[in-house]
């Protein structure tokens, strides 16, 4: 992606522009000279340049701008650069407070209504949309297949007719045939009907071909299986897999890679394919190639390479379980100045592999309470078209989720269900948010994410980031007053993924070395003993009167909050959504207040 670029018009917009820049918003930060002059120690990688030199360097080079003043001034500094609405970058304009947020120029095509979303997530601001699918909670059907790791067919006059025949209000049905559907379930998404492949006057349609609708958008499904003479060229290899797509009416920008056998992986013109189209390359050994049933087996082939197919049998493998040969092998020879032979086979995939634009992102949704929410969690959750958790979890965010955005609530106990279906998703190319409450990371999904996504070819995976999240620990402590000010540990009293004999001894082991200890899951209806005996343990150490924190309900509009200790605590009381904070040797109460001393010189309790 390009650089982006915060501007401000003037000297009232640099604390902003150092807030955009500090929260990664803004690669490069710019002022106007007289501006950048009212700065007294101004830094040295500040761009200061007049505002139409700025915008008109950034305009060039594509990447985003962040315009910190007027509308009407910027509006008139981008007006000799405008040229259409597919090609003009993403201009997004905010007042010096952060608190509007207007997408002024390439809402759709170039992510300016994406970036603006960004921006009010993390700067606290609103975003101001005047657009008629904003305004009128539609699904921008010439953008929202981006999110999916989709890629954008047909020329800008189809998309525009068809920007408008859905503006008019008139009913549109949609024929899908590869890709997830699950987009059909967002707010926005519920209003298409379903087209029947032979529907007459078809506007939309996902999937590879690149005939029978205007407007598409290409899941990435099909690998193109190639086998070639040593040392073809490269523009042989380039016009075969050209032609070959597009005798098949099918669309390049549905590739999802190329297939081969081992022996090509270092042929220079398949390699060189590759790296200009972008697309990965997969090898096959000649034994794995041989079993596989292909129409059009070459004895010739076989007694060269081992397997009868290379081409058929590459593309089929590659594209998975279920595949489907939709182009037949292909033989094309030198013309001109090429050298060599090439083969060329099509196959189909159930599922798109587009992992280089998916995203998994781990987000940790705090205690409850949305006040509670991180600001990077909340650019996080803009950013993700998919929201991928349990029901409880999902409910506590909905008032954050857009129209366009899809939830795909899971079960309480089907944690590793939720995790892959999230990373298969996002290996597709979506942008996918898997939450968990609390924090992704402290007993949240963000480890068994990890190991998922570890698994997999380095190849397959998509990006991968866990955003941290306020723990129920903390917050139980704020509530308390300060017990954690020194060395403490959480235990798990779960022993559904660890055997007790385990988070005993580590129990004991807290105990000996007199640390405060948070227990999570403290007791349930089917594990009723857990809770006592763990008790019985820290008893044997420290006394009945060690004060205890037992947080219910955190974040939440039934929140409680109160302080025991030790050897009055019920466990009867406690249930799993109660987080409990026991404190040391040194933990004391004073005046409804529990605190755990540090040791500060001239600190100490009286």
């Amino acid at each position: 992606m390009e650089a982006s670029l915060a501007l401000g018009l003037s000297v009232s917009a640099w604390p902003l522009l150092q807030q955009l820049q500090q929260a990664g918003q803004a690669d490069r930060v710019g002022l106007t000279p007289l501006a950048a002059a009212a700065l007294k120690n101004p830094p040295s990688n500040l761009l200061v340049a007049p505002a139409a030199e700025l915008l008109t360097s950034q305009w060039l080079s594509g990447g985003p701008t962040i315009v910190i003043g007027a509308l009407g001034a910027v509006t008139r500094l981008i007006a000799p650069l405008l040229s259409d609405k597919q090609n003009d970058p993403a201009v997004v304009v905010m007042d010096a407070r952060g608190q509007q947020i207007v997408p002024l120029i390439g809402g759709h095509a170039a992510g300016a209504e994406q970036l603006a979303h960004a921006l009010a997530a993390s700067m606290g601001g609103q975003v101001v949309l005047t657009g008629d699918a904003a305004s009128q909670q539609r699904l921008a059907l010439d953008s929202f297949g981006e999110a999916w790791g989709w890629v954008r067919g047909g020329t800008s006059k189809d998309w525009h007719e068809l920007m408008l025949f859905q503006a008019s209000g008139q009913p549109l049905n949609i024929f899908q045939q590869t890709g997830t559907d699950v987009w059909r379930n967002s707010d926005a998404g519920k209003g298409f009907g379903v087209a029947a492949a032979n529907e007459q006057e078809l506007a939309l349609a996902i999937g590879p071909r690149s005939v029978g609708a205007p407007c598409r958008w290409h899941p990435a499904t099909l690998w193109i299986g190639i086998g070639c003479e040593r040392l073809s060229s490269f523009e042989l290899i380039e016009r075969a897999v050209d032609h070959a797509l597009e005798s098949a009416g099918l669309a390049k920008e549905a590739v999802a890679g190329i297939s081969s056998i081992e022996a090509k992986g270092d042929e220079p013109a398949l390699l060189h394919l590759c790296e200009r189209r972008n697309w990965p390359l997969r090898l096959f050994g000649g034994p794995a190639l041989a079993d596989v049933a292909v129409p059009t087996p070459s004895e010739v082939v076989k007694a060269e390479m081992g397997t009868a197919s290379v081409a058929e049998a590459s593309a089929l493998l590659a594209s998975g379980e279920d595949a489907q040969l939709l182009q037949a092998k292909r033989i094309f020879h030198a013309e001109g100045n090429e050298k060599g032979a090439v083969t060329v086979a099509i196959a189909e995939a159930i599922h798109p592999l587009a992992p280089k634009k998916g995203e998994l992102h781990l987000i940790g949704s705090g205690p409850g309470s949305l006040q509670l929410l991180t600001a990077d969690a909340r650019e996080a959750l803009s950013r993700c078209i998919l929201w991928v958790g349990y029901g409880l979890y999902l409910d506590l965010l909905e008032p954050l989720r857009r129209c366009d955005q899809v939830r795909l609530d899971g079960q309480l106990t089907r944690e590793r269900d939720r995790c892959w279906q999230a990373l298969d998703l996002a290996r597709q190319g979506a942008r996918v948010a898997l939450i968990s409450s609390g924090d992704s990371g402290i007993y949240g999904m963000a480890g068994l994410a990890l190991q998922l996504w570890m698994d997999l070819p380095e190849t397959e995976r998509p990006q991968f980031q866990v955003h941290p999240g306020l723990s129920a620990l903390q917050l139980a402590a704020a509530r308390a007053g300060a017990p954690l000010m020194h060395d403490f540990c959480t235990i798990s009293l779960s022993d559904r993924l660890t055997p007790w004999e385990v988070i005993e001894r580590r129990i004991e082991a807290a105990a000996a070395g007199d640390f405060v200890v948070a227990f999570y899951n403290p007791r349930s209806r089917e594990r009723d003993w857990q809770l006592a005996k763990a008790m019985e343990i820290l008893l044997c150490a420290r006394p009945m009167t060690t004060p205890v924190v037992m947080a219910r309900q955190l974040g939440r509009s039934d929140e409680q909050v109160s302080l025991h200790n030790l050897g009055n605590l019920r466990p009867e009381d406690v249930d799993m959504l109660t987080v409990l904070v026991i404190g040391n040797s040194s933990s004391r109460v004073q005046d409804g207040r529990m605190v755990t001393p540090r040791g500060y010189p001239g600190a100490a309790l009286s």
